[in-house]
């Protein structure tokens, strides 16, 4: 069942900003994404992105790990280019 809230715009410094109920659950400082449509606006919490991984607690470690040798070859990377 979906339910009905009413919100009022305020503004906030140069931009209009909206207030949101509490009974929402939404978090200070949670992102969002808003979408219009038509006129009408829809929003959501904004996808999670992928976590990192640091790797800065390793580095030595692997004494026998090495650099990858690098190809210094000249490469014409247009897209006119043609193969024979």
């Amino acid at each position: 069942m979906t339910k009905e809230y009413r919100a009022k715009t305020f503004k906030s410094g140069n931009s209009l900003a909206l207030r949101l109920p509490k009974g929402l659950g939404i978090r200070e400082g949670q992102e969002m994404v808003l979408r219009e449509d038509r006129g009408k606006f829809a929003f959501e919490p904004a996808p999670k992105e992928g976590r990192k991984i640091d790797l800065t607690g390793i580095y030595g470690s692997m004494p026998n790990l090495s650099r990858m040798p690098v190809d210094e070859a000249d490469r014409d990377w247009s897209s006119d280019s043609r193969r024979d």
